[in-house]
């Protein structure tokens, strides 16, 4: 990540040139080293899937099945809350092992604090999926999302499955139903895919996830699916998928809360026949970080009564944790964040959040700027523990944007973090005040400009 290096007055606010890019290196460079392409979990070779309505919501598609034609190398990461759902006890055990083969999802029912019954429920749809396709049960992955405590309708969600089967395509159009079937508060689908070299043969990587509210890493409410075609051992996937949903999927927060039923899964069928000695010096790393930051970065504008996308980016603490931890505080405080939804560029609430973070802190060094996104051009408020004389004008067009960047330099140290959070609503609260008791009131409020 970068550091600033401006050498001006203490007290005045100015616009400097950082001297890197930082994280942001990732999504910058993407488009020259792999291309973006259509289908999201169905463009990898081999990879089908299909939804249908089951009648778990009232209207919507809310069952997905994810299949390979072969075998797939499987990595997982799971929710770290001590109350997790049914389905992730079963799928967080499964990944431990070197293959799967197909997922199985719904929304609508999240299949958590419902006893021994949630756990029998749970293998049984991986039974039915198992059944349907031909497969081991052993080899299918269950993921749920919805309402927490509540039964699930297993004669529906059985029938569902029957009926979904024989619907398994390899096409853009499959792949968007399968993202809309996991959707729960969300109001779009969340889908991406990349293709790139290794060697001779071409290879894809295609994800889908769902995610809106409950986001707070590790991993927050959310479902991520990802494929790929490429040939690479078990364990090697298990660390690539690590390595990325540490620098995405752990690095977003909208609320603070996080999720009992959070579940990242990966398959890697192996169809795209390159070279497994060529996977180190080649972009699958990169591309794979690249999608699950894209994927990330969707749940935090999709955030519930999200108004506001901010990058928050800490520099110069002691170490990686205190950077962390700076950078999580800031982004959870709940009265920096209301300042962020009425666009006001209040440096104090930041400063405040600061000094009771668990990062070493001293005030005579910290800056805090504003920067448009991904602009090396930065805009203090805040340098050196005194105000500066900035135009309040051109920082409040800053922060009052859709998204904007917020740089906090401790000058203590060679440690950065940066963190993808929202601000906090009117909408959020109106939205969840009553989502349990009544949630057929609960109507999705969208961005405002």
């Amino acid at each position: 990540m970068f550091q600033c290096h401006a050498r001006i007055p203490r007290d005045r606010g100015v616009v400097v040139k950082a001297q890197g890019v930082g994280e942001r290196r990732i999504a910058a460079c993407a488009p020259k080293s792999f291309k973006i392409i259509t289908g999201s979990i169905c463009a990898p070779l081999g990879f089908k899937a299909a939804a249908v309505f089951c009648g778990i919501k009232r209207r919507k598609l809310d069952l997905a099945l994810i299949a390979s034609d072969v075998r797939a190398a499987v990595a997982g990461l799971f929710t770290t809350n001590q109350v997790c759902a049914a389905p992730v006890r079963l799928s967080a055990q499964r990944v431990l092992k070197r293959f799967a083969q197909a997922i199985v999802a719904n929304s609508g029912n999240a299949n958590a604090c419902t006893g021994p019954q949630g756990i029998r429920d749970a293998k049984r749809m991986a039974e039915a999926a198992a059944s349907a396709l031909n497969l081991k049960a052993s080899h299918v992955l269950v993921c749920s999302t919805g309402r927490i405590g509540v039964p699930m309708p297993m004669e529906n969600v059985q029938r569902g499955i029957r009926a979904c089967a024989p619907l398994l395509a390899r096409s853009a159009t499959n792949a968007r139903q399968a993202a809309e079937a996991v959707m729960t508060t969300d109001t779009r689908r969340k889908e991406i895919a990349v293709e790139f070299e290794i060697g001779k043969a071409m290879v894809r990587i295609g994800g889908i996830c769902k995610g809106a509210g409950m986001i707070q890493p590790w991993m927050a409410t959310m479902l991520a699916f990802i494929t790929t075609d490429i040939a690479i051992e078990p364990n090697l996937l298990k660390r690539a998928l690590r390595i990325a949903v540490a620098q995405s999927f752990n690095r977003i927060t909208v609320d603070g809360n996080m999720s009992t039923n959070d579940s990242v899964i990966m398959l890697a069928n192996g169809l795209a026949r390159n070279s497994k000695f060529e996977i180190r010096d080649s972009q699958f790393q990169d591309a794979l970080n690249f999608v699950c930051l894209e994927l990330a970065k969707m749940i935090v504008r999709d955030g519930e009564g999200v108004s506001r996308f901010v990058t928050v980016n800490i520099h110069g603490a002691r170490s990686a944790g205190e950077a962390e931890a700076a950078a999580r505080t800031i982004a959870n405080s709940a009265l920096v964040k209301t300042s962020w939804c009425g666009g006001d560029p209040n440096w104090g609430r930041i400063l405040c959040a600061l000094g009771y973070s668990k990062a070493k802190v001293n005030e005579s060094c910290v800056d805090v700027g504003y920067a448009k996104p991904g602009s090396r051009e930065i805009l203090f408020a805040f340098r050196r523990g005194r105000p500066t004389d900035v135009d309040l004008k051109t920082l409040g067009k800053i922060s009052a944007a859709r998204e904007f960047d917020l740089h906090v330099n401790l000058h203590l140290g060679p440690a950065n973090f940066t963190i993808y959070a929202s601000d906090l609503t009117e909408d959020y609260v109106a939205f969840n005040r009553r989502y349990e008791s009544d949630p057929a009131s609960t109507r999705r409020l969208r961005w405002k400009n």
